[in-house]
């Protein structure tokens, strides 16, 4: 479906130089000389860079429909991540580089979101928070309070976030998934 500058809306997936971005943000600039023109943020929905472009008010371009699918994280087989449709009990396997960085956030049976744009499988995304064990960290010290510093710890996934001084081995751990930070303790 062809939309124009005008249809623009935070979020839509469009087509552009042969990728597809979202809009971050845009803004209708009409200058006192010259021709309006549309001054946008757009991010790279595969490598999530994002870059600013400026087009003329009234460019044409495809829009991309973006679809969401919840599924169920199984299992990791080596080469591929195994997900599991919670209605169908239709099973996938994802490989490692779409799954990329955001494995490290995975624990079975976890729910996750699969994005798609038209048939293709762009991103596997996590909970926004996941619950994760400590399996190794420097030990706490009695008096180590909340404001204090931080250690890196190794949790049951292999992801490594800094936490407070007072978490020890074994404890179970809220993580903010979009920056890999600590949250609380469960």
């Amino acid at each position: 479906m062809a939309i124009s500058t005008a249809d623009f809306k935070n979020g839509m997936c469009i087509e552009y130089n042969n990728k597809l971005w979202t809009i971050v943000e845009f803004q209708h600039v009409k200058p006192g000389k010259g021709g309006a023109f549309v001054r946008t943020k757009l991010r790279d929905i595969r490598s999530g860079r994002v870059v600013e472009y400026t087009f003329n008010s009234g460019t044409k371009f495809d829009s991309v429909r973006l679809e969401t699918r919840s599924m169920q994280y199984l299992y990791n087989d080596g080469a591929d991540y195994n997900f599991m449709d919670t209605t169908t009990y239709e099973q996938m396997a994802i490989p490692a580089e779409v799954v990329g960085d955001n494995a490290k956030w995975l624990k079975e049976n976890d729910e996750v979101t699969l994005q798609y744009a038209g048939d293709e499988l762009i991103s596997v995304e996590p909970q926004m928070f996941v619950e994760l064990k400590v399996e190794k960290t420097d030990p706490g010290f009695k008096g180590d309070t909340v404001q204090g510093g931080t250690k890196p710890a190794t949790l049951e996934t292999g992801a490594v976030v800094n936490v407070p001084l007072y978490i020890n081995e074994g404890e179970t751990l809220q993580i903010d998934t979009r920056d890999g930070r600590f949250v609380k303790r469960m």
